[in-house]
């Protein structure tokens, strides 16, 4: 449908008839899947586009080290600690992937970074929930990595060739996270009675956070369009949101839990999962900063933020001070 059209700001077709030939030559790029790469030409909004989505992605990584980072002093065995560290590492990796991602479309790191703790710039609305129990950290392995592969996995065909290629690394790691995820689940539904309600107890919680993390719905979204027309995105919220249900409610009733939503029932004419909608007012009310552990994450982001300004500076005066001793010596 958007192969030979883009949208405008006003989100009016702009047909390759009244696009200049810069705009018909990069859209040509997109239409026969050629990477588009940093020195080449580009749309204002296709860069924008790209900066936005790009530099919440990176910021979803870092911040999503803070829910899990709480738990791992109080992991249940040492094998846990170790694991649960590892992949919190993983995360702050993915995060540097992205940025530096980012960084190919004339963005600073620090620009990033100030646009997030100015609130100008957003991070995944999963994590401004809280994690309160070990359960959670199954339920966050295997679901929320579980919702962020089926998205990331079809962008390491974006079309931006940085951006396609960082994702590479992320989806085989992210895979392993979910894996680990499920494995916690299984340990709790076939635990105790007590271990078993802990695991329905965060699947309940964590569900519609989770299927908000594909964002609004496809009539709501503001950008889904355009994305698509450039291919930053290759499926449409809604589609992302049909194949998790999908994916998920088998393992759920392979785990002997219940449903967490009392909607889902399979649909034979359509040979998918029909299922309740997220109460959008919430998504809506935690991505303003609303959410129950907003204001938590962003004083641990400041404290980051400040707490290392000391690093930065040394670390930026030693590159002057390298810069200036490969000059004197070329000299």
């Amino acid at each position: 449908m958007y192969s030979q059209m883009e949208k405008t700001e006003g989100g009016d077709p702009k047909l390759q008839a009244d696009m200049t030939d810069k705009e018909r030559a990069f859209q040509d790029k997109i239409d026969r899947n050629i990477k588009i790469e940093p020195r080449d030409w580009m749309p204002d909004n296709y860069r924008a586009t790209l900066i936005r989505q790009i530099g919440q992605h990176a910021h979803s990584e870092v911040v999503g080290q803070l829910p899990e980072g709480n738990w791992i002093t109080r992991a249940p065995t040492l094998e846990r600690k170790a694991i649960l560290l590892a992949k919190v590492q993983d995360e702050a990796g993915h995060g540097l992937y992205l940025y530096a991602a980012a960084e190919t479309l004339g963005v600073t790191r620090d620009q990033l970074t100030e646009d997030l703790l100015a609130g100008r710039m957003k991070y995944s609305s999963i994590f401004n929930y809280p994690t309160l129990n070990w359960a959670d950290m199954g339920a966050v392995g295997w679901l929320v990595d579980g919702a962020a592969i089926l998205n990331q996995v079809p962008l390491q065909r974006t079309s931006y060739g940085p951006y396609a290629r960082a994702m590479v690394r992320i989806c085989k790691e992210e895979s392993f996270h979910a894996r680990q995820g499920f494995h916690i689940m299984m340990k709790m539904a076939k635990g105790s009675d007590a271990q078993r309600k802990m695991a329905q107890d965060a699947v309940n919680r964590l569900w519609f956070p989770v299927l908000m993390m594909f964002g609004p719905s496809d009539k709501d979204s503001v950008h889904t369009a355009q994305s698509l027309a450039w291919r930053i995105k290759i499926d449409t919220n809604d589609q992302l949101r049909q194949k998790f249900v999908d994916q998920t409610v088998p393992q759920i009733e392979y785990l002997g839990l219940d449903l967490p939503d009392p909607g889902i029932k399979w649909n034979d004419e359509t040979g998918q999962y029909d299922f309740s909608d997220p109460d959008w007012s919430e998504f809506f009310n935690v991505i303003k900063g609303n959410g129950p552990g907003n204001v938590d994450r962003m004083k641990a982001r400041r404290a980051a933020w400040d707490d290392g300004a000391w690093v930065r500076d040394g670390l930026l005066a030693h590159a002057r001070k390298k810069a200036a001793a490969k000059q004197l010596a070329a000299e």
